[in-house]
């Protein structure tokens, strides 16, 4: 559900106070919680050091970024491998060495 066009979008009031007082320039990376927070024009150009449960990870702000939230950028779940064919063939290259190759 996306929020009401009349409200505007989210933006935290502390993080965009950081961002006013640093410079567009500035290599500082802002630590920040606020996952919901929407990416403004006024953001792009800094790095978000954006908490997913666990970590802190950075996210560099583009311009194609503006408009989402910083938590699309800083993913929750670590993705491990399915299984399946190529995984098992994986594990069956390992175990047999390779054949010398044959002189004539």
């Amino acid at each position: 559900m996306s929020r009401s066009s009349k409200k505007g979008p989210y933006i935290d009031v502390k993080l965009a106070e950081k961002v006013a007082k640093l410079r567009s320039g500035d290599k500082t990376v802002i630590k920040t919680w606020a996952r919901s927070s929407t990416i403004t024009p006024a953001m792009v150009g800094f790095t978000f050091a954006v908490h997913n449960g666990k970590d802190f990870l950075p996210v560099y702000v583009v311009e194609n970024m503006v408009g989402h939230k910083l938590g699309e950028f800083s993913l929750t779940r670590k993705f491990i491998r399915h299984g399946g064919k190529l995984a098992k063939d994986d594990g069956k290259a390992g175990a047999k060495p390779a054949a010398p190759a044959a002189k004539k």
